[in-house]
């Protein structure tokens, strides 16, 4: 008996981490994984290394591909060797040909990039390049069956940008479902104040580095203060630059951020996902997003949610056939005769 053959897209460590876990719960199915991927134009420009600054590069795939070796995964990379049953990824700013024909299920990485100068761009001129709009239009390429959510807050979010609501669920996300488990952890320090840098200039974005960590230092008001930097980040030029304006700080280019702010007082971030592990634990949080309104969107703990993703999974599943077979239509590939394949399989209602 043939069993349903599942395709993982991941990207950064946190995106990879998240597929891994949901794929743990189909272990009914044939699950393979690849590094993001596009075959277009952009595949141009990751040679020429004008993408080193994304998912699509080759600094970030390979500590993909190097995770998906280390735990003994199968890879299949840019998806070349389907057919695949289901395609899961973290993000559709790149929605590759090579899946389209396939039921895709978006999940949602973490926060969202704020609505900046080339989001409007994208809105006004929608033949304009959606990466470029960074995570802002997470969503928004309609080209996935379904999309899983971290909670209602964020389907409201979702759904006020254009998003279809017809194809939003609220499960949760695997990385922030259950903040709690953070505080079993061997990190030396506590009550301090931790800084959570960002890699907007890895991104090709302006940010006043020297007056972020001034402020930092205002809100310490002489209390330890530990700087955790992304790790896209140039890591010896932000040293340098904190060993400057914040004499005396500790700088951690590498270790568990969650594990920090589980043991810190503070939290100060710019437009990092971190903001909901200190929301979550209870912490006094200082972030370029309202906090009120991060509040609002705070993703679900509640253990569960590769567990809920995968539920999602299996009723996809469940009716392939007919969900691939009106994927093809939409597309023109096949004519109208596929209308009519059977809704459910007998290897498809094998999947636990």
């Amino acid at each position: 008996m043939t069993r349903p053959r599942v395709l993982f897209i991941c990207g950064s460590l946190n995106q990879t981490t998240q597929m891994h876990q949901i794929a743990e719960q189909l272990v009914g199915c044939e699950r393979f994984f690849t590094n993001y991927f596009d075959e277009g134009y952009l595949s141009v420009l990751k040679r020429l290394r004008l993408t080193e600054m994304t998912p699509l590069g080759y600094k970030l795939s390979a500590r993909t591909l190097a995770y998906l070796t280390r735990h003994d995964l199968p890879i299949d990379e840019g998806g070349r060797n389907g057919p695949y049953d289901l395609v899961l990824t973290c993000s559709d700013l790149l929605m590759p040909e090579r899946i389209r024909r396939y039921p895709v299920i978006l999940v949602q990485e973490g926060m969202t990039d704020p609505e900046g100068f080339w989001f409007r761009v994208w809105r006004r001129y929608r033949w304009f390049p959606r990466w470029l709009a960074g995570t802002a239009v997470t969503g928004l390429s309609d080209q996935y069956t379904m999309f899983c959510v971290a909670s209602e807050g964020y389907k409201r979010h979702f759904v006020s940008r254009g998003a279809n609501p017809d194809k939003i669920v609220v499960t949760g996300i695997p990385n922030f479902d259950n903040c709690r488990r953070f505080h079993d952890n061997t990190f030396p320090f506590r009550d301090f104040v931790l800084v959570c840098t960002s890699d907007i200039r890895e991104t090709l974005g302006r940010e006043d580095r020297k007056a972020f960590i001034e402020n930092a230092v205002r809100i310490a008001n002489g209390r330890r203060l530990i700087f955790k930097l992304h790790p896209n980040e140039r890591a010896a030029r932000a040293t340098r630059e904190i060993a400057r304006y914040a004499p005396g700080a500790l700088v951690y280019p590498t270790g568990s951020a969650e594990e920090m702010i589980a043991n810190c007082a503070v939290l100060i971030t710019r437009f990092s996902s971190t903001a909901y592990v200190g929301l979550a634990l209870g912490k006094e949080v200082h972030s370029d997003f309202d906090v009120e309104d991060l509040r609002r969107k705070l993703p679900l703990q509640n253990g569960s949610a590769a567990k809920e993703i995968a539920a999602v999974c299996r009723g996809l599943l469940s009716r392939a056939p007919q969900a691939a077979a009106d994927t093809l239509l939409r597309s023109g590939a096949v004519d109208s005769g596929m209308r009519d394949l059977p809704q459910q399989g007998a290897a498809l209602e094998s999947v636990p």
